[in-house]
């Protein structure tokens, strides 16, 4: 039988709305799904349940009386261990701040809030979200729920397991190299990386940098839409902060005819390094559906220069969030944050400069290609999900990656452009394990892009060979407790 935990978002405020579902009976449930499966993945690693169920009472009073309800009112949210959450455990996934309870809430934690949601926990991410394997020393690592032997990517992976296993209906999110995005895919999820500005980050060190973005995620778009219309907004303390229009603040989808448009589709942007596994399962789904499309062609924007840009502008602002920790507490430092410090510090102002000439230019072709299509597809990954063990994985079908985060090509290209991107579930690869669209909308057009996913989810739905995938819940229920695991805390 169905659970309240488990259902869209979405639906839970209407019933909620309807006084046809309690915001109690809804954490409650919650709070079951957590204690039932949470043991097997690690994903909700700091629990507010107390202050929850008082909240929840509060809820479900304000709806008895009539009161005006905010668009979340009585929804449960895992925040990521990124955002500051007063009066609870707010660690950044590091040693150093093992202790932290903020007193206040980071600007988009006050914003859901302000909207209704609850606040059921932090749910876990790498060390400062530095990398894209969730693991840390302070939380140890996040497991896959459709495999616990493999990763459940980041650096939001935490909010992603928890979505997929029904703990929370929303989450928060955070995306610099497509972390908001690559847990998505990993997952089964939906995440959404929003146009720059879109929605406000007042805490971000480089503000006038568009490269790390705040967003939500769901389990479908509709619900994205929802939380997107909270977490949307101006900020005075982000240079980029912007107000969101209209069709982003009704928190709905709007309609798209899927006939009208001209799509690109490319299963590796160009030279991302990505597995013969994924190429042929992108091969396989979007033959399913390209029909669908006015045009489908399989082409590519011109991504010459990406990888240095982000390398070098990655780097510029770890050295900006983290040079001080390293000078001062290098041993409590894991290895991710480590090598891109070290790294940043060998750059000159000639090598910032040309990351920013790359960058523009890169920017510049994408305006080009997007005048003759209206969305991108790519896989949201370069290579299906691998053990949780690897910290970062070394080699993509035999040849070396560059770097720990290489193999995120597919989303950091999009990154560098500031152009909206998500993440939807398509079935299962070929190793039947979650695989991902990224989709790619034109700078700016946040609710195009959201009705195009909408629609496609549609679409995609009623075939189970791209229909959203779900975990074996009764499977995570009886496995042992992930913290069993040898190397389960810290980086070995």
């Amino acid at each position: 039988m169905t659970q309240p935990c488990d259902l869209p978002a979405t639906e839970l405020r209407a019933l909620i709305g309807a006084k046809t579902l309690s915001p109690v009976e809804l954490i409650e449930s919650c709070i079951a799904r957590i204690e039932t499966v949470d043991h097997a993945v690690n994903a909700m690693v700091a629990r507010d349940f107390d202050r929850a169920r008082a909240q929840a009472r509060d809820a479900e009073a304000a709806v008895m009386r009539g009161a005006v309800l905010g668009p979340l009112h009585g929804l449960p949210i895992g925040i990521k261990d990124l955002d500051e959450t007063a009066g609870l455990r707010t660690t950044f996934g590091s040693p150093i701040f093992r202790d932290n309870i903020p007193t206040t809430d980071r600007g988009i934690v006050a914003r859901v809030k302000d909207a209704g949601a609850i606040v059921l926990g932090k749910t876990n991410t790498p060390e400062f979200g530095a990398g894209a394997n969730t693991r840390n020393a302070v939380y140890g690592a996040t497991a896959n729920p459709f495999d616990t032997t493999k990763s459940a990517a980041g650096s939001s992976g935490g909010s992603a397991v928890a979505l997929a296993t029904g703990m929370v209906p929303i989450a928060s999110g955070s995306d610099l190299g497509g972390s908001l995005r690559n847990p998505a895919g990993f997952c089964g999820i939906v995440g959404y990386r929003p146009s720059s500005g879109l929605v406000a980050d007042e805490t971000r060190g480089q503000g006038w940098s568009p490269l790390s973005q705040l967003g939500p995620m769901a389990r479908n778009v509709p619900d994205i839409c929802l939380l997107l219309s909270a977490m949307a907004g101006y900020d005075p303390r982000d240079p980029l902060s912007r107000n969101p229009d209209e069709a982003i603040t009704r928190g709905t989808a709007l309609r798209t005819d899927l006939s009208s448009l001209r799509v690109a589709l490319s299963p590796d942007l160009g030279f991302a390094p990505t597995e013969a596994l994924i190429r042929r399962s992108f091969a396989t789904k979007t033959a399913l559906f390209s029909n669908l499309f006015a045009q489908a062609t399989e082409t590519t924007p011109d991504c010459t220069g990406a990888d240095e840009a982000f390398a070098i502008l990655r780097a510029m602002g770890v050295v900006t969030a983290h040079g001080e920790k390293y000078r001062t507490r290098r041993n409590d430092l894991g290895p991710n944050v480590t090598v891109n410090v070290e790294e940043g510090l060998t750059y000159s102002a000639a090598d910032v400069g040309r990351a920013l000439s790359l960058q523009t230019a890169l920017y510049r072709r994408f305006q080009t290609f997007f005048t003759n299509h209206d969305i991108l597809i790519t896989p949201t990954l370069t290579l299906s999900p691998r053990p949780w063990r690897e910290l970062a994985p070394t080699e993509i079908d035999g040849a070396p990656t560059k770097s720990y985060f290489h193999w995120l090509a597919l989303a950091y290209a999009i990154t560098l452009t500031g152009h909206p991107a998500i993440s939807l579930p398509v079935g299962l690869d070929e190793a039947g394990l979650p695989f991902g669209l990224q989709i790619v909308g034109r700078k700016g057009q946040d609710a195009t892009l959201l009705s195009i996913a909408a629609a496609l989810e549609t679409a995609l739905a009623t075939d189970p060979q791209t229909a959203r995938p779900t975990p074996n819940l009764t499977a995570l229920a009886s496995a042992r407790p992930l913290r069993d695991s040898e190397g389960f805390l810290g980086f070995s």
